[in-house]
């Protein structure tokens, strides 16, 4: 029996990233993890949770995909899909699995996943949880940034920003992204979300009073309505009963 696939799609244009998508979900035993046009964002989820297979778009604003591949685990097998044919020998730099030429057709396209089987053996090792990540990279000032997991109290969101305040730094670091990308980047079990615009770090949680009020670093965060039943829940599985 054939292994299931993870893979993740990283492309500027939508439509791209819709036709591999279709492609996906046709092809048996291969698995879209998420999709992203922001290569920014990409980074930050590749290297925050095991992924099989990065099918990779060359030319992109921010970060190109040639960069982005020289950054990813080396677990994960790239393979590149670009309308310009001159990138095919610089991709072999970063040991590309395969390079796909737009218009991708899609016997191509599952040629390259027949590949990825035959280098991932069928008695594959389950792949680390995402909670086994310590770090995660974000772009800061036009650079990219590696924040460990564990000196993050919180994350503020601002319209199309965010804040990461980081435990023993006076100054937030401000990123643009979107609070639901950085939900998905950080590991559900040390990390959750209990307001609009606000992710907290659960093991520097200081205190939560009657008003249901979370004590972290030098914020007072409310818990909001739509967050407090599963909030509640994490509290009552660490033996913390409400009163």
């Amino acid at each position: 029996m054939n292994p299931i696939l993870t893979c993740i799609i990283v492309d500027d244009e939508p439509l791209a990233v819709k036709l591999l998508e279709s492609f996906v979900a046709k092809t048996p035993g291969l698995e879209l993890v998420a999709s992203y046009t922001d290569s920014v964002e990409a980074i930050a989820a590749v290297r925050s949770r095991h992924v099989d297979l990065l099918f990779l778009d060359i030319q992109m604003p921010d970060l190109d995909g040639m960069e982005l591949a020289r950054m990813v685990p080396e677990d994960t097998r790239v393979v590149f899909t670009t309308a310009f044919k001159e990138y095919a020998f610089e991709s072999y730099e970063v040991s590309a699995l395969d390079f796909l030429l737009k218009p991708i057709r899609y016997n191509k396209f599952l040629a390259a996943v027949e590949k990825a089987r035959k280098w991932i053996p069928a008695a594959n090792v389950a792949p680390p949880t995402a909670d086994e990540s310590t770090t995660i990279f974000i772009k800061v000032d036009g650079e990219l940034r590696q924040i460990p997991l564990d000196r993050i109290l919180y994350v503020n969101g601002m319209k199309d920003y965010v804040v990461f305040r980081i435990e023993g730094e006076r100054k937030g670091l401000i990123s643009h992204l979107t609070m639901k990308a950085v939900e998905d980047m950080l590991p559900p079990q040390r990390f959750m979300r209990v307001h609009r615009s606000f992710i907290v770090a659960l093991a520097h949680i200081r205190s939560v009073d009657r008003n249901d009020c979370i004590y972290i670093g030098d914020e007072i965060i409310h818990v909001t309505e739509a967050y407090k039943e599963a909030f509640y829940q994490y509290l009552e599985s660490k033996s913390v009963v409400r009163t």
